[in-house]
């Protein structure tokens, strides 16, 4: 029997529990029956070779019915693994309590009342949002009602075809260890026989809108200056919120920051799961972008901001030099919004001196020296925001600095440490009020941008994603990290390797030989510095079946004028980044 015929046979073993057990729904038994009887078995497969894995972040996946699906079934062995953890993990505690949001994806509501049936049932108080809602605002809610956990049902930017879980601990930040190993083993236990599905109805309160008064108001509170707004309260911008969650809250936080020109994006203000206007709900694609652009120009607008589905990320555009549209990247995003914190608290006398920020270790290296160079407290992290927020907590723990500000390069950033994730509603509010500084200087954000680049020197970053689908696909990109990590590059783009970080095994390497590095955990990521100031970074994603690397080219810009030529020989440096590393 080949390898092939062993795994079709596996796979047609766990779907016979799923088409012979009442416990599985009549409408799952059917759909897994009409698998095992194609003649093609790679829908089999792909639902059944493994079990969706529950990791530090959650769940997130192709719904459907299988092992390896987003289900009720899978949803609810981790929120029966989570309720069990949390059981144990609060024995002593009267009343344990959870907020369950989620966002606009088809059987994201299902989900959630699933989570929150499952909860309840469990003996778990549970605060359910009556409504889809940003996951800025799962994770502030938790703080603000004293919970110990929370879930949010969400797959961000991923396709339609996918869904997603995100736990988070009574911090409001997503669990990290020991919380997440512990949770994980707890619903490796789980059998389908263990899940209580029934709910208990009194266990579970309907919140909304006495919510999101109180997060509003913490937003608005984060203005650095309200006076320009107040002068520029005409600034035109367009918003879009891809069809999410956003739509809920940025129009209104808009507003309320004293904005009187905002204009949406009416398709995309349409709720739908199936986003019928976009490709990808993504605001890092410029293809989501393109409605907004286009409305945009009929009203000569300043700024056009996107929210992604569960509105945590903001993707934007704004108008060049030349009055052409372009879109402004993660890393840019992220040094846009550090740079003016920074220098707008110090011009409004905000800085006490004890501030801090947080980036990610891919995220680009000019904020570091924005901190140093202002005498802010510094701080890199994993990729993720519970990296930030653990960042955050236990700087906030020891009492001595002040948060002010953290993002990383796929378009997240939390200006707030009210809430302990990435906040579309917060970043997009205080975007338009840089604009509105912006114009107050007869500036647009791209000049601001210039500004930025000649203040702290030119940087280039770019993103590339290999993606490999499937099970074949899991195990090529394993075999690229070994590759990578067991024969070190020398060189790269024709520039000597002279820093090596292997963040799995926690060590670094020079010339001079290796030495460990410091962090709060391992992590399968590695980073290569040359001695030209490029660097690049590879990690596999923890919530999409591909590879990505993150290359930063440091160049020469001696005046606004010189961008597009900095960009496009930074630009050719990376395709020889490209082509030393294969790909």
């Amino acid at each position: 029997m080949t390898e092939q015929e062993k795994l079709i046979q596996e796979c047609l073993r766990k779907a016979e529990v799923w088409t012979s057990s009442s416990l599985y729904d009549a409408q799952t038994q059917e759909a897994v029956r009409a698998m095992m009887q194609a003649d093609d078995k790679t829908e089999l497969i792909e639902s059944f070779y493994k079990d969706l894995e529950f990791g530090t972040g959650g769940l997130r996946g192709i719904m459907g019915p299988g092992t390896n699906r987003m289900n009720i079934y899978t949803v609810g062995a981790a929120t029966q693994g989570l309720a069990n953890y949390l059981l144990k993990n609060f024995a002593g505690k009267k009343d344990i309590s959870v907020v369950v949001g989620h966002d606009c994806r088809n059987n994201s509501r299902l989900f959630a009342e699933t989570t929150a049936n499952i909860m309840s049932a469990n003996g778990i108080k549970v605060y359910l949002f009556e409504d889809m809602r940003p996951t800025p605002e799962v994770s502030f809610a938790i703080r603000h009602l004293g919970c110990q956990s929370g879930v949010n049902v969400t797959a961000s930017h991923n396709p339609k075809e996918y869904n997603g879980y995100k736990a988070y601990w009574e911090d409001g930040a997503q669990v990290l260890t020991p919380h997440d190993k512990g949770i994980i083993d707890e619903v490796a236990k789980v059998r389908v026989e263990d899940i209580k599905f029934e709910a208990r109805p009194e266990l579970i309160q309907i919140i909304g809108r006495d919510v999101d008064e109180v997060y509003l108001e913490k937003v608005h509170s984060l203005s650095i200056d309200p006076a320009v707004i107040k002068r520029q309260k005409d600034l035109k911008v367009v918003y879009t919120p891809l069809h999410g969650a956003g739509m809920t809250l940025i129009p209104e936080s808009l507003k309320r920051w004293g904005f009187e020109a905002v204009h949406c994006v009416p398709e995309q203000m349409q709720r739908s799961g199936d986003f019928p206007t976009v490709v990808s709900p993504n605001p890092e694609n410029g293809e989501a972008l393109a409605m907004s652009i286009d409305l945009a120009k009929k009203i000569d607008a300043d700024i056009v901001m996107a929210s992604d589905p569960d509105a945590d990320r903001v993707g934007m555009a704004c108008k060049n030099a030349k009055g052409e549209w372009v879109l402004i990247n993660g890393n840019q995003t992220c040094m846009l919004f550090l740079y003016y914190i920074i220098k707008n608290r110090i011009a409004q006398g905000q800085m006490k001196g004890n501030e801090f920020i947080v980036k990610t270790i891919v995220t680009n290296e000019s904020i570091r020296d924005m901190a140093e160079r202002n005498n802010v407290a510094f701080f890199d992290c994993y990729t993720g925001f519970k990296w930030i927020a653990s960042v955050v907590r236990e700087q906030q723990d020891e009492g001595t600095l002040q948060y002010i500000g953290g993002g990383e390069e796929s378009y997240g950033f939390m200006a707030e440490d009210f809430c302990r994730d990435k906040d579309a509603v917060s970043a997009c509010s205080l975007l338009a009020e840089i604009c509105a500084w912006a114009k107050d200087q007869g500036k647009t954000l791209y000049d601001v941008l210039m500004d930025l680049y000649m203040e702290y020197g030119f940087s280039y970053n770019k993103t590339i994603n290999v993606v490999k689908p499937g099970k074949s696909g899991a195990d090529e990109i394993k075999a690229m990290m070994e590759r990578f990590r067991n024969d070190r590059p020398q060189v790269i783009a024709g520039s000597p390797v002279k820093l090596t970080k292997d963040f799995q095994l926690l060590k670094q390497y020079t010339a001079e030989g290796e030495s460990d590095l410091v962090m709060p955990d391992r992590s399968n990521v590695l980073q290569w510095y040359t001695e030209d100031g490029t660097k690049v970074s590879v990690r596999p994603s923890g919530t999409e079946p591909k590879i990505k690397f993150y290359i930063e080219v440091r160049g020469a810009m001696d005046s606004p004028k010189a961008y597009d030529a900095a960009c496009e020989a930074a630009e050719a440096k990376v395709k020889e980044v490209e082509k030393s590393l294969g790909l």
